[in-house]
């Protein structure tokens, strides 16, 4: 397939590469990174709606899932629309404000994702350790006012790095070799001083990281103590069972991200295109797998989707 040369000649602007050492394959590549954001928008869009329709599932925990739902929908579309755009038809140009743009938005999703992964935890540690009480200290009204603290924590958090990149001069070679503004790779083209960047990037890592995993592991060692005090097998089992969802949807989400930090950071040896690679999956493999994952383990849910679905005259 022939592509337009639109590589952008303007000094204004930066050169967002794609996949460096794999130019010849950005079609083949383009075709997972299709299916992948298909799937996905399909899943949480389902999701979504079965949980819009269906009065049974207007529920803390589900309010939590279409919480869920929005940031999986939300991360790939910031990403695979301007990927495919420089896959198939060399669209390799973007401004400074639609860099930084789209380095807010991709960032201050993924820290609403972390939020609202730390929300579950403790909804599920409600309703295992305190369930006589769950349904005055989670109510759906609590949970919206949980989701709009979520998203401030984001919203102020995140801002602060495109406010300072936006103040850095640049070098003359504004090349970036990715597929898209991702932090680390915009970070790498400022030329002036970035001790304070540097610096806020790295305790906004480990203050967000620290502080969303402690919560996360203080609620399933609480939950764990809570199971081993039960007496009866079937009750046990029913206890872990409403945690495995979430516990694998954590890490699908925690695993790559670890991964793919660590390997920026400290992975000097490994090919760019495998830091390319990593990084564009940990923003396409969850937002895909997280409804299949809870329509799987989720009875109430898949029976609802069934519903909704598959037996609809």
């Amino acid at each position: 397939m022939a592509a337009f040369n639109l590589t952008p000649s303007d000094p204004s602007t930066f050169t967002l590469m794609g996949i460096p050492g794999l130019e010849a394959a950005h079609i083949w590549i383009s075709i997972p990174f299709s299916m992948f954001y298909i799937i996905s928008l399909l899943g949480n869009f389902t999701l979504l709606s079965v949980v819009g329709k269906e009065q049974t599932l207007h529920k803390p925990m589900y309010l939590l899932l279409c919480m869920l739902a929005l940031t999986d929908i939300a991360t790939p579309t910031f990403v695979v629309p301007k990927a495919l755009g420089i896959f198939w038809f060399n669209l390799k140009g973007i401004t400074l404000a639609g860099c930084l743009t789209q380095m807010f938005f991709l960032h201050m999703v993924s820290v609403m994702h972390s939020a609202t992964l730390v929300t579950m935890a403790f909804d599920r540690y409600v309703a295992i350790c305190n369930p006589l009480r769950y349904a005055t200290i989670l109510s759906n009204a609590q949970i919206a006012k949980l989701g709009l603290v979520c998203l401030l924590r984001a919203v102020l958090f995140i801002l602060p790095l495109p406010l300072l990149m936006s103040q850095q001069p640049f070098c003359a070679n504004r090349i970036i070799p990715h597929t898209q503004c991702e932090y680390i790779a915009v970070f790498k083209m400022a030329c002036g001083d970035i001790t304070v960047n540097r610096i806020y990037s790295l305790v906004l890592g480990f203050v967000i990281m620290g502080f969303d995993l402690t919560v996360i592991a203080l609620s399933y060692c609480l939950i764990i103590r809570a199971v081993l005090r039960i007496s009866s097998k079937k009750a046990h089992q029913k206890a872990l069972n409403t945690c495995t969802a979430h516990i694998c949807v954590m890490l699908t989400y925690y695993t790559p991200s670890i991964f793919s930090n660590l390997t920026y950071r400290f992975g000097q040896g490994i090919a760019p295109h495998v830091h390319i690679i990593l990084a564009d999956l940990y923003l396409l493999i969850p937002p895909m797998l997280n409804p299949i994952i809870y329509g799987v383990k989720t009875k109430e849910l898949r029976d609802k989707v069934v519903k909704y679905t598959c037996c609809r005259r």
